[in-house]
């Protein structure tokens, strides 16, 4: 079951019951954002191209083979659902629009009439030449949201520029910290930058719904995937700021030690003493006590100007037992932050996931029963979580006219100019 059904069931609304949110973003930045709105309630319409649909549905492989559907793309490869774009549009819903017709723009407009939330990612000026900038949507709606990304920025001198996860990590400084040490710049595992923006744009929407309810005014929230990524670079932007140069450092960590993994007899454990009382602790745990009477470990700044040397000398306390046994000793008998190293099954299916129900399952219309990872806001008053699967491309779309007031005519009128795909 997933948080949503069981907050319904005991009578909880979501945060976000009765907000409105058009999403025409692509990818990951905007439709994170969006996602995180529909877990706390909101209802979310996806306005995509058709036929085609959303760039991420076309993201893979893998792709997960659907009988009886032929879904988006004209590849084998593409005539399935792709697991990605899952993550990312659970519970929202799919409207196929072609906004290059004067009347899929009018259908736009109908929606956006009775939106609360707007979210694009177009290259900064594309909105405003399709005909869905601000200024064109605060004058159908002016408490409207109106939520802009962009690589850049809408100003600078890069603004023109497209851009996409690679490059923002590459130019935010985050490669440049990620790696092995001596080795060249490495790509964080994950869409990083993408996934960050997401929930600068989701805090910020938030934001500006508050003061809405204050000031009865809409808002533009503006941001580009560069500026969101430059602060979380926290203590590599203090050593910046302090004349160093930060450097590659592996898992090791440029102001604490011991934080970092170490080996053991059969994999990694991660071990984290960020204070001079777990860094005690530690070493009588692991019966080096010896390590507390040398000198080059005595404080925090000690072992953060040795930390190679603090390597070898756990490297070898570590690798005396395997990782299990050292997660038994130190965190469960003593409550030390230590912890195993999981590849992404074991993340995603153990004890604790399990007992916090962050993976449940929802019913696709064509794929059947898919997972659902949940997301972490639990409140004790109002219901989060997903309840639908995402959305197959278009399968929306009608239901969403009629509700506008649009007759069988009318759809009819809509497919034979193009505005919507036929049946």
């Amino acid at each position: 079951m997933s948080k949503s059904t069981d907050d319904t069931a005991s009578g909880k609304s979501g945060i976000l019951d009765g907000v409105r949110v058009l999403d025409l973003s692509t990818f990951v930045t905007g439709g994170f954002a969006s996602l995180m709105l529909a877990n706390q309630g909101a209802e979310v319409i996806k306005i995509e191209r058709p036929e085609a649909g959303d760039d991420n549905r076309h993201s893979g492989p893998p792709f997960v083979d659907v009988d009886g559907y032929d879904g988006p793309g004209k590849t084998a490869a593409e005539r399935g659902e792709s697991p990605y774009f899952w993550t990312v549009n659970y519970d929202k819903k799919s409207v196929e629009l072609n906004l290059k017709t004067d009347e899929g723009l009018e259908v736009l407009y109908d929606l956006v009439s009775e939106a609360d939330v707007f979210i694009e990612n177009y290259r900064p000026g594309t909105a405003e030449r399709l005909g869905v900038g601000y200024d064109d949507l605060r004058a159908r709606n002016d408490r409207l949201v109106y939520c802009s990304i962009s690589a850049f920025g809408d100003s600078g001198p890069w603004s023109d520029r497209p851009g996409y996860d690679l490059l923002v990590q590459g130019m935010s400084g985050i490669m440049d910290v990620t790696g092995p040490e001596g080795g060249g710049p490495v790509k964080v595992g994950l869409p990083q930058t993408d996934l960050i923006t997401g929930m600068w744009a989701a805090f910020g929407i938030m934001g500006a719904l508050y003061r809405r309810e204050s000031t009865g005014e809409g808002e533009r929230v503006e941001l580009g995937m560069l500026d969101a990524a430059l602060p979380w670079l926290t203590k590599q932007a203090g050593k910046t700021f302090a004349g160093e140069k930060p450097e590659r450092m592996g898992t090791k960590d440029p102001v604490l030690a011991p934080y970092q993994v170490y080996p053991t007899a059969d994999g990694h454990l991660s071990v984290a003493s960020a204070n001079q009382k777990l860094w005690t602790e530690l070493c009588e745990a692991i019966d080096r006590p010896d390590l507390l009477d040398d000198p080059r470990f005595a404080s925090n700044a000690d072992r953060v100007e040795n930390m190679d040397e603090l390597e070898v000398e756990l490297s070898e306390t570590f690798r005396q037992r395997p990782t299990d046994e050292w997660v038994e000793l130190l965190a469960d008998e003593r409550g030390l932050p230590v912890g195993p190293v999981y590849n992404v099954d074991e993340a995603l299916h153990n004890e604790q996931v399990e007992a916090r129900n962050v993976l449940s399952t929802a019913d696709h219309p064509a794929a059947g029963e898919i997972p659902v990872v949940e997301h972490p806001l639990n409140f004790e008053n109002a219901a989060s979580g997903f309840e639908e699967a995402p959305p197959l491309l278009g399968e929306d779309t009608e239901p969403l006219l009629r509700e506008l007031g649009y007759t069988d005519e009318d759809i009819e009128t809509l497919r034979s100019v193009g505005a919507i795909p036929g049946e």
